[in-house]
C-alpha cells in the first residue's frame, strides 16, 4: 500500500456526502460515506482516508449511483453517474466535519 500514488490519493475523494441516510449510518455502523472519482478501487480510497484524515479504516463498499433523466424545458438530458464509498471506521476512530476552522 505504501506504493500508491500521493498525489494519486489526494484526488480519489471528491467530497463527503451529508445528508439524513448518512448521518444515521455513521452515528448507527461507523460509517463515512464519500463521493469518489468513477475509477477508484477501494485500496485506493482506503489509503486516501488514512492519509486525509488520520484515522484507521476497517473496510469500504463501493455503490455506483446511476445519474438520473431529467427534463430540461422540452429536451431531455441526465445527470452524470456517479461513485459512492462506504467507509468503515475501525471502532474509537470517528470524522468530523462540523468542527473545523477556529
Amino acid at each position: 500500500m505504501s506504493e500508491l500514488n500521493k498525489e494519486r490519493l489526494m484526488q480519489v475523494i471528491l467530497a463527503p456526502v451529508i445528508s439524513e441516510k448518512s448521518t444515521y449510518v455513521a452515528d448507527k455502523h461507523e460509517q463515512v460515506i464519500f463521493k469518489v472519482v468513477p475509477n477508484a478501487t477501494k485500496i485506493e480510497v482506503k489509503s486516501a482516508v488514512e492519509l486525509m484524515f488520520n484515522v484507521k479504516v476497517d473496510s469500504v463498499q463501493m455503490l455506483n449511483v446511476k445519474g438520473k433523466v431529467k427534463r430540461f424545458g422540452r429536451f431531455m438530458g441526465s445527470r452524470k453517474n456517479w461513485k459512492k464509498a462506504y467507509v468503515c471506521l475501525k471502532p474509537g476512530q470517528e470524522i468530523n466535519f462540523a468542527a473545523g476552522e477556529s
